[in-house]
């Protein structure tokens, strides 16, 4: 049976399993995401929007766990370490990412938040959670260089005004690390649809009771429906869908083979904002993405 489904697979897509499928999905997904959400945050404030994007797939998310897993209990302690999870990777990520985008470049953002799967990598093989070779190595480096190229192409500025912004990105690298991480050591007893629903619904207050302010100050009458199609996209799919299946792929696949997907998501955004944004991409662009493209392959070889 194997051999038959592999033969009728195009040549292109033969060895990849469908976990491999699935990050691919969720590349695109949070690649559209940016320049879908810089639209909606024309109209909606960006704290009132990470609040209400999370209360939205938080909703999508119980209603999903009731109606496939039911009233199935937690593990003795789990409860404990998916309410610090969700913490970490949603309400600190969030609140890291708006407040640093918000004083630093797109570019130096997308650059600080890429470096996430040598973090993983790294700090996975200090802790003995995963062993690291050399071929993943190579790869992430390969992957981090062309994430670096594409950026460098629009032109990077650290320091100066934007120092604390680079400062607040670095911490959502940080807290993704330590989300990834901390989901790979959960252990098999907990569902992917369970941490997924679990960690948005536990870092969902943080972000409601910060965008409190700016939920009551906007004039939601006046957000057309391109802000509330950004904001169903963003929640709908860049958090109950992508999170599902990068949880599932942090389970089945890995943290690093899981996160080095993370390096593509650059070269998908800057595709994207090409017709929707109109910024076009270059040739240097271009060889970034090859590099991505080689690193995830020989990421893969692990």
């Amino acid at each position: 049976m194997a051999t038959q489904t592999q033969a009728v697979r195009p040549a292109a897509l033969r060895g990849l399993s469908w976990t491999d499928l699935t990050m691919v999905v969720v590349v695109l997904i949070w690649g559209a995401n940016f320049s879908v959400t810089k639209i909606a945050l024309q109209q909606i404030p960006p704290l009132a929007f990470a609040g209400l994007r999370f209360l939205v797939a938080s909703a999508l998310l119980w209603l999903a766990l009731r109606v496939f897993e039911g009233r199935r209990p937690l593990p003795p302690g789990a409860l404990r370490r998916l309410i610090w999870l969700g913490v970490i990777g949603n309400s600190i990520y969030q609140l890291c990412f708006l407040l640093g985008l918000s004083i630093t470049t797109a570019a130096n953002a997308s650059l600080i938040i890429a470096t996430t799967p040598a973090m993983v990598a790294a700090v996975g093989a200090a802790l003995g959670i995963e062993r690291l070779r050399r071929v993943a190595v190579v790869g992430i480096v390969l992957a981090i260089s062309g994430v670096v190229i594409i950026l460098a192409a629009r032109g990077l500025h650290f320091g100066g005004r934007g120092l604390l912004g680079d400062l607040l990105l670095l911490g959502c690298a940080i807290s993704w690390t330590v989300y990834t991480l901390g989901v790979r050591s959960l252990g098999s007893g907990i569902s992917p649809l369970a941490i997924t629903t679990w960690t948005t619904i536990t870092g969902t207050p943080g972000l409601l009771l910060m965008g409190l302010p700016d939920i009551m100050r906007t004039d939601w009458s006046s957000v057309s429906t391109s802000g509330w199609a950004g904001l169903a996209y963003s929640a709908v799919l860049g958090v109950v869908l992508a999170y599902l299946l990068w949880n599932n792929s942090v389970r089945v696949a890995g943290s690093n083979r899981t996160a080095i997907y993370g390096c593509a998501i650059p070269m998908v955004a800057t595709l994207v904002a090409w017709p929707v944004l109109g910024e076009a991409p270059t040739w240097i662009q271009a060889a970034g993405a090859a590099l991505i493209v080689t690193g995830v392959l020989l990421t893969r070889r692990q």
